[in-house]
């Protein structure tokens, strides 16, 4: 299974994800905030993607996807909301973010969102 970054914020929801990501045999670290995942990231630690909810102190999920795909340009990115307006501002980003999943949400769909995200994009996968 895949080794996943989750940053958010808010001890419920990082728990919530958490275990819906293990439910399916995914490992997870957490990082309360974008630049605390960043520095993880930068240390680095080896991910097969990116959990991130956008509205964080420090540095934002916009911020933290943006410096993750110019030094990790691989790493699939899922970013999380709760919030209309951010979610338009995440959309000028589907170069580099797969998808972004507005909360409130339930087990499935992030687990759906999760297990799409790591699926390669159709590009990749007809090259492949």
């Amino acid at each position: 299974m895949a080794h996943i970054l989750l940053t958010e914020d808010d001890d419920a929801v990082r728990t919530f994800v958490r275990r819906a990501l293990e439910i399916d045999g995914h490992q997870v670290t957490s990082a309360g905030d974008g630049g605390t995942a960043l520095e993880i990231l930068r240390e680095g630690g080896r991910f097969d993607l990116l959990v991130s909810d956008i509205m964080m102190p420090v540095m934002d999920g916009i911020a933290l996807a943006l410096n993750a795909a110019r030094d990790h340009p691989d790493l699939p990115i899922l970013l999380m909301t709760g919030f209309a307006d951010q979610r338009e501002r995440a959309s000028e980003l589907e170069a580099i973010v797969r998808d972004v999943l507005p909360k409130p949400f339930s087990l499935a769909e992030i687990r759906r969102a999760v297990a799409a995200a790591l699926c390669p994009p159709a590009q990749e996968r007809l090259a492949g």
